[in-house]
């Protein structure tokens, strides 16, 4: 089957989340392949865009196959990190697992940005600027 007969990815996960420290400071977060086995455990990713300091793009493989894309783009006074994945269950689910994945996906998304979002930040008080990094 050609490229463009496939269907679409099951799974259309889109995220954002502000954090108030440097692109760089961000990027450095996802530069350690180890991360990713943190963040994403039954997911083997392999780069297929470095965009340094703007992120990165990974094909998936393991419980999903599809990509993934870690954006992070400089806003303010700080970075505006964009969470994308596009992918499918490599197994056979139903509608209700799909639906329970999805959200599962979602809510891992957000979580990873928001502990990032903790410690990048540094108890950074409101209004103050950021930190280097």
């Amino acid at each position: 089957m050609s490229a463009s007969n496939q269907a679409p990815p099951a799974l259309d996960i889109v995220d954002e989340t502000f954090l108030a420290v440097p692109p760089p400071t961000v990027a450095a977060a996802f530069a350690d392949p180890r991360s990713w086995t943190r963040y994403w455990p039954d997911l083997v990713l392999e780069v297929y865009t470095d965009r340094g300091e703007r992120g990165l793009r990974w094909t998936v493989r393991g419980a999903l196959v599809g990509t993934m894309e870690v954006w992070l783009e400089p806003v303010l006074d700080g970075t505006l990190l964009h969470y994308f994945l596009r992918a499918t269950p490599a197994r056979e689910v139903t509608q209700r697992e799909l639906r329970r994945e999805f959200d599962r996906r979602a809510r891992a998304a957000k979580a990873i940005a928001l502990e990032l979002k903790e410690i990048l930040e540094d108890g950074r008080a409101p209004g103050m600027p950021p930190s280097a990094g």
